[in-house]
């Protein structure tokens, strides 16, 4: 699936979770499904706890994050001592 086609499972309404980044149809945000999947769930895990989501749906997810920090800059972290 081209990313254009992705992307389009990601919507933003400010009517939505305050205009946060959810998969399209659901109030699931790009950064809860990002955060399971930090925390060790698999993309089956998440689909077989949330009905109606697609495989293609998490892809989303993690495309739309990458765009979002394309153009981003970053600082490096300090060091631990």
């Amino acid at each position: 699936m081209e990313d254009h086609q992705l992307l389009r499972r990601i919507v933003i309404d400010p009517k939505i979770i305050a205009g946060k980044p959810v998969i399209r149809g659901t109030r699931l945000t790009v950064e809860f499904i990002l955060n399971l999947m930090a925390h060790g769930e698999t993309v089956e895990d998440i689909i077989a706890e949330y009905k109606g989501l697609t495989r293609e749906d998490i892809q989303a997810c993690f495309l739309f994050a990458g765009k979002s920090l394309e153009s981003t800059s970053f600082m490096p972290l300090a060091e631990a001592r």
